[in-house]
């Protein structure tokens, strides 16, 4: 299986050479000038559609390969010799790496078949091509880090995920905001792959290669171990986008091409997670501080994520903020299962941790169906802000209906997937209060209700974003009026949505799956056998899910059929003497969700413009409100400005022109090592 993995990856990072090479002769002129060509514009279609089919079959392989990987036991291996001596090229599927790896594979698939629609050939061109090549390398270079078992291989594959990455980022170049989101990113990633340098370097020493060592071999209670810890931390929350280190993240994902932002949050992030997942499996017993400080980071970019997605304007850049909420509460279960680890307390470590893998899973799952919605309401209006939306729930239903099953499944609502992770979460956080638990580990309980106010604020965030996009009337007049969005982009959300449903109404059907990953981290693979079973009460869940799902459809039968029968024509509602309400009258994105930004503004530091109404005829006034990121805006580029005014200030005082000078700074170095050697 391992080989086919293999092959699957090779297939996937060759799936855009067709696009690539059909798409400068498909945005050639055509004999009239006016544009593409016939001819052309078939090579285009020709290349994109073979650039798909190499994808999907890349990615079904892959699909084969895993699948069969979850029944097999030991895990498949795959060893070969390579030229550099430290260590071997190792692949291996074992459960930790399947977790990752199916959400990865279902968003690749399903946004290289939305790309035909959001991004086709015949229009873009040259930049659809360079899109699908860049897409498939990203897609096979993040297939390729879960399985790598050497910290050579691994670190390839991350640069080339890195760096694939930056030129999706870039694919607006044109673009003064698409060049800083990617150079930002660049920057950022960089400086985390030099942790990780540092961190493999160490690990080496403790392991003796630089293959990875096996789950539960190392000793934890070491300097080196938390040197590893903290670099490995720093290096992959960077990639994760944990606060603070999330700078990068929603520039990066506003200026991506949609179906490129839904891969990216759903499954690129998650290998930030993957990297603290895989490391803290190597030791035997972590030290408490270690899931003390995930935990703590959890919950500071839990509550902090969905406070700055409240007070955004762009749709993309307020589910970017939500992708640094859920990562926190992913990072919340990670740092529950090391306390679990730590205190010996099974029954903490096995729900943390499954209830962390878990949101991998529907994290990517119903984070990539938000942003495909997104990107299908931008398709047809050609525009990111939200204000500038309204009454789109009438031309695009579909598009909405799928909105609207994403936006309840971040919020955690059943009967749909991400209720069952995060109650996975805090059966693990209340378990923390059993009898005879060490007190300093009972405080863990304490993320409760900072779990609790996220899902709370999350509620709060979707309803404004569907209620102003889709809700109410239009709030402005679009040249071209939207549509819904084409097949090509539908079935993707509709395939997605699904998923996220029957996730949510039979968990049952993935708790194996969670058993195997948690076993793999252990280093045990019978030690623990049905224990999320036994703690879980996932049938009552499935139960509860049809009930709710059966009520509300008998609900909506009811109300449709007693329409029908009793249907006549309404007048129209009085609106206070108005004849036609305007764009004016209704919530903007801003005023909805002022009252609860100001409960947080001591932390967002919202930059607010706005006039008073004095008088009984006042002039007219306005309003305005910004927030930008607090650590890219507000601390890394006024000191990265300070530094740069110092920098030319040294320059102009020191670089002279005159060799005299040059001479007298040789002579003072040589005197201060004279007496400091003395």
């Amino acid at each position: 299986m391992a080989e086919l993995f293999l092959a699957a990856l090779i297939l996937i990072s060759c799936s855009g050479l067709p696009a690539l090479a059909c798409g400068c002769s498909s945005s050639l002129p055509g004999p009239d000038d006016t544009g593409p060509s016939r001819g052309s514009d078939c090579r285009g279609r020709w290349g994109e559609m073979s650039s798909l089919i190499l994808l999907l079959s890349g990615v079904t392989l892959a699909l084969v390969a895993t699948l069969a990987a979850v029944w097999q036991s030991p895990s498949p291996l795959l060893v070969l010799e390579w030229a550099h001596p430290a260590g071997q090229f190792v692949l291996e599927l074992d459960g930790i790496a399947v977790i990752f790896l199916l959400p990865a594979l279902v968003i690749l698939g399903m946004g290289g078949i939305y790309g035909l629609g959001y991004m086709p050939q015949a229009k873009a061109g040259t930049k659809a091509g360079r899109v699908r090549f860049f897409y498939g390398l990203l897609g096979a270079s993040i297939l390729l880090v879960p399985v790598s078992r050497n910290g050579l291989l691994f670190l390839m594959a991350w640069e080339i995920m890195a760096l694939s990455c930056f030129f999706l980022i870039l694919t607006e170049q044109k673009e003064e905001s698409s060049r800083r989101a990617a150079y930002v990113y660049l920057v950022a990633t960089h400086a985390g792959t030099l942790a990780l340098f540092a961190m493999f370097i160490l690990l080496a020493d403790s392991n003796g290669s630089l293959d990875f060592p096996r789950a539960s071999t190392l000793q934890g209670a070491t300097v080196n171990a938390g040197a590893v810890f903290l670099l490995g931390l720093f290096g992959f929350g960077m990639k994760a986008g944990m606060m603070p280190l999330h700078f990068w993240l929603p520039a990066a994902h506003a200026n991506a091409p949609s179906h490129v932002s839904a891969f990216m949050s759903g499954v690129m992030i998650k290998m930030g997670i993957y990297g603290l997942v895989r490391i803290t499996s190597f030791y035997l017993i972590p030290p408490a501080w270690w899931g003390w400080l995930i935990l703590a980071l959890g919950v500071i970019s839990a509550i902090m994520g969905v406070v700055f997605a409240l007070a955004q304007h762009d749709i993309k850049r307020l589910l970017a903020y939500h992708s640094v909420e859920n990562i926190g509460i992913i990072l919340i279960g990670l740092g529950c299962s090391l306390l679990g680890r730590s205190s010996h307390h099974p029954a903490l470590m096995a729900l943390g941790l499954a209830g962390a893998l878990l949101h991998v899973v529907n994290h990517g799952l119903f984070k990539s169906l938000l942003f495909f919605g997104a990107g299908s309401v931008i398709h047809a209006t050609g525009t990111r802000m939200i204000d500038q939306y309204g009454g789109l729930l009438r031309t695009m239903p579909y598009t909405a209906f799928f909105f609207l099953g994403g936006a309840m499944a971040i919020c955690g609502l059943p009967p749909l997937n991400g209720f069952v992770s995060e109650w996975l979460i805090y059966l693990g956080l209340l378990h923390s209060q059993t009898v005879g638990a060490i007190f300093p580990f009972s405080l863990a309980v304490l993320a409760v209700p900072a779990l609790a106010m996220t899902g709370t604020l999350a509620l709060a965030c979707f309803v404004k974003a569907f209620g102003i996009t889709f809700l109410g009337t239009a709030r402005q007049d679009f040249p071209i009026p939207p549509q819904e969005a084409p097949s090509t982009m539908l079935l993707p959300m509709a395939v997605i949505f699904l998923i996220c449903l029957a996730i949510g109404l039979m968990p049952w059907a993935i708790v194996p799956l969670l058993q195997e990953g948690v076993d793999s981290w252990l280093g045990a693979v019978s030690a623990h056998a049905s224990l999320i079973t036994t703690l879980v009460p996932v049938t009552w869940i499935s139960l509860g899910a049809l009930l709710l799902l059966g009520t509300c459809g008998a609900v909506w039968y009811w109300q449709r059929s007693f329409r029908e029968d009793h249907y006549q024509q309404r007048p129209v509602t009085w609106s206070c003497g108005y004849i036609k309400g305007t764009a004016r009258m209704q919530y903007t994105a801003a005023s909805f969700a002022e009252q609860l930004v100001r409960l947080f503004r001591w932390g967002l530091w919202s930059s607010v413009s706005e006039g008073r109404a004095i008088g009984f005829f006042p002039t007219l006034t306005h309003f305005t409100d910004h927030t930008p990121d607090l650590i890219l805006d507000r601390l890394i580029y006024p000191t990265c400005r300070t530094l740069t005014r110092a920098a030319f200030w040294i320059r102009a005082l020191f670089h002279q022109g005159r060799m005299h000078v040059y001479l007298l700074y040789c002579a003072l170095t040589l005197c201060l090592l004279l007496i400091w050697l003395l």
